[in-house]
């Protein structure tokens, strides 16, 4: 039956498409931005038609090497994707990773030694585009996978969308985690709906991270989805807005503990190299507590053209829950050339009033941990991610090394 719905939706869209003047290119609602390894010139200098070495590297130009053309990189190629249907763009990715150890914390990697499927994702979608007057779009997401756990709307009343609905299969199962619609006008948008967060810095859909794993705070302070209405403005080329209202957290069509709260905070660029960006969430975050308030802050740095800095902090209090959390990543990420990347996390986490954490008691206890990795990219739709990881906690005695790796193909 819910198969049939939504079929029926894609087939009522499609109609409407059809009888839609649509010029605009199709792109997603995006909420993170990785920031490194963007392509480009790799440093050329055009003007005199000669390249600096490692500029080029994927077309077997000066310096190619190692980590340049042939075997290792097949260079600048155009990405293939999935065909159009009327003005709706089809599209996915799978993600396939292995990792030694299950992480003390990080929710996405609790399913070590198997060679595992973590996201096979589909979505189908339409862009509003204001910019000539009123538009719509759409955004549809279905994944299946390991990370199905985190990616269901957890917040919800058991039963209801896709939490707790026979779509579990082991460890694997299939989640819904984006269902909305939107409208723009001029530089406004707004979404309505099923959607992913605006909160922190990683992201749940595998493409749009540099590392295999994530990090403690976005696991553990952060929502995933939400239920509601959210308005997007730009104000200017340096600044948007966004605010909204939601059901709580990590809802999907649901309302649990009369859940209820304000989402809103700003993108704003300080200089050409640095952006900050603030959201908050503030009311009944539903399965997080009453009485609460978050916020995310954001610095992203670029101090050279292939060197990319990023500072993040997270801090939530939730009265009724007890629940008072704090975290710091930071994050170091070095584009080389089109193909490879470099990149260190390093992360610190504390359930600020003590409670129990991960399965165990934690007296405010603080957690911690290294990530360094590489980021490959054989051709413009795969990336390869191998990466060492290192977590400590003083006061559990605990210290371990996580090796990991996984490969993302888009379409």
């Amino acid at each position: 039956m819910k198969v049939r719905w939504v079929l029926g939706i894609v087939s009522t869209l499609v109609v409407a498409c059809g009888l839609t003047a649509h010029s605009a290119d199709s792109t997603s609602f995006s909420i993170s931005d990785v920031g490194y390894a963007k392509g480009g010139d790799c440093g050329c200098d055009k003007s005199d038609g000669k390249c600096d070495d490692g500029c080029d590297l994927g077309k077997g130009g000066k310096g190619a090497g190692m980590l340049g053309g042939g075997l290792f990189c097949v260079g600048d190629v155009e990405a293939f994707k999935l065909p159009q249907v009327g003005c709706i763009e089809i599209g996915g990715w799978t993600q396939i990773g292995y990792h030694d150890n299950s992480s003390i914390a990080d929710g996405f990697n609790q399913y070590p030694e198997k060679v595992a499927l973590h996201q096979q994702w589909l979505y189908a979608q339409k862009a509003a585009d204001g910019s000539c007057g009123l538009d719509w779009g759409f955004r549809m997401d279905a994944m299946y996978g390991i990370d199905a756990n985190n990616t269901q709307a957890f917040g919800n009343n058991p039963g209801v969308w896709d939490y707790q609905n026979g779509l579990d299969h082991g460890a694997y199962g299939f989640a819904m985690p984006q269902l909305y619609g939107e409208l723009a006008y001029g530089d406004l948008s707004v979404i309505m709906g099923h959607f992913y967060t605006l909160v922190g810095y990683e992201v749940v859909t595998a493409p749009d991270n540099f590392f295999y794993s994530h990090a403690f705070t976005m696991n553990n302070s952060e929502p995933f989805t939400h239920t509601g209405v959210l308005a997007t403005y730009g104000v200017s080329d340096r600044l948007t807005v966004y605010g909204g209202w939601t059901l709580g957290w990590d809802t999907g069509f649901d309302q649990i503990n009369s859940g209820s709260d304000m989402i809103a905070g700003f993108g704003y660029s300080l200089t050409d190299a640095i952006d900050l960006t603030y959201i908050m969430t503030a009311g009944n975050l539903g399965w997080a507590g009453r009485d609460a308030y978050s916020h995310s802050i954001v610095f992203d740095v670029a101090l050279t053209e292939k060197l990319n800095y990023v500072f993040q902090s997270d801090w939530v209090r939730a009265q009724e829950a007890d629940y008072h959390t704090i975290g710091v990543n930071q994050y170091l990420l070095y584009s080389l050339n089109d193909c490879w990347g470099f990149g260190a996390r390093l992360e610190w986490w504390k359930m600020a009033n003590g409670g129990t954490v991960f399965g165990t008691q934690s007296p405010s206890n603080s957690y911690n941990a290294a990530t360094f990795g590489l980021n490959w990219r054989p051709h413009t739709n795969v990336v390869v991610r191998p990466e060492v990881k290192q977590e400590w906690t003083p006061a559990l005695d605990y210290d371990q090394t996580i090796l990991g790796v996984d490969m993302v193909l888009t379409y």
